[in-house]
Formats: C-alpha cells, sequence, structure tokens
C-alpha cells in the first residue's frame, strides 16, 4: 500500500495536534514504527529474518564472535541465540571454531553456504526495495540507500558506545 505525503500528513497530523507540533517533528515521530515494518517486510519468513540477522551480525563483527556477543548484539537472551545458532549449523551456515586470539573460546564462522544464503537474502531484499520504490526516482532511491546504510552504520557505533559506557 502506497500513501501519498498528503495521506501522510494527515495521518502524522491526527496523532498530535498541529498548533503544538511541526510536521517535521511528526514525521520523525514516525521513524519507529517505521523500521518496524521494514523489518518485517523482508525476508519474507520469520526463520528466514533470523538467520538473517545472525549471518549478518557475525559477518559484519569487526572480530571474532562468540554466542554471548551475538546475543548481546542481537538483543535477545543467551539461549535465544544459542537455539538460533545451533539451527544455523545445522544448516550449515555457521560452524564453531576456536578462536585464534584464545584458543579456550569458541567463536562463530560463516561457512561458504552461509556466505551465499547471506548473498541471496541481499539479493531478496535488493528486489523487494526495487519494486517498493518503483514509483521514486532514481536519485531518491540511491539517496535513501545511502541514508539508511549510513543510520545503520552510526546505530551500531552508538549501541557499542553505549555498551562500553556500561561495562
Amino acid at each position: 500500500m502506497q500513501m501519498s505525503d498528503a495521506g501522510l500528513d494527515s495521518r502524522l497530523m491526527s496523532s498530535a495536534s498541529s498548533s503544538e507540533r511541526s510536521p517535521d517533528d511528526l514525521a520523525l515521530d514516525q521513524i519507529g514504527p517505521a523500521l518496524s515494518r521494514l523489518r518485517r517486510r523482508a525476508p519474507a519468513s520469520s526463520k528466514d529474518l533470523s538467520r538473517n540477522l545472525v549471518l549478518n551480525v557475525i559477518a559484519d563483527a569487526p572480530g571474532e564472535t562468540t554466542v554471548g556477543g551475538l546475543a548481546a548484539e542481537m538483543g535477545v537472551a543467551q539461549p535465544v541465540a544459542s537455539r538460533t545458532v545451533a539451527a544455523c549449523i545445522d544448516d550449515g551456515l555457521l560452524r564453531r571454531a576456536a578462536s585464534q586470539s584464545d584458543g579456550r573460546r569458541t567463536v562463530l564462522e560463516l561457512t561458504e553456504h552461509g556466505e551465499a544464503e547471506r548473498n541471496r537474502f541481499a539479493a531478496e531484499q535488493r528486489k523487494a526495495f526495487e519494486e517498493i520504490t518503483a514509483a521514486w526516482s532514481p536519485e531518491e532511491r540511491v539517496q535513501f540507500a545511502r541514508l539508511l546504510v549510513r543510520y545503520g552504520a552510526d546505530a551500531t557505533a552508538w549501541s557499542r558506545e553505549r555498551a562500553a559506557s556500561r561495562d
């Protein structure tokens, strides 16, 4: 369902009195729900969503990733991360390996199959993005993509800074 700017503006205006809040403030209030909707749209199944999240967290990690580190990055309890990791290992997407810095620790690594699945998920998500934004200009698509990638990188840095300040 596509909503025009006028439709979005009227929806935003209904959430608060227009005399109290600017349209920009109202639009900014919709960021959380919009990001939630994005997360629910792709990939298609909740199993794929979990796998995609795990594979991306491990691939994007600056160093070695343990199950505990994965749980923290995903914002879930360690048993939840452990079950997801076990399923990914069973499916040949991940493997456990000894840490190169501390052989007593076990870290997670993507397998070739895991990397291929990650690429498949990315291709599916790009296709969905192109279909959803078909009415956008090429410039709008690229601008949105760049800003969304920047937001993701800044969110990761912000999250890591918060975690470090709690330690």
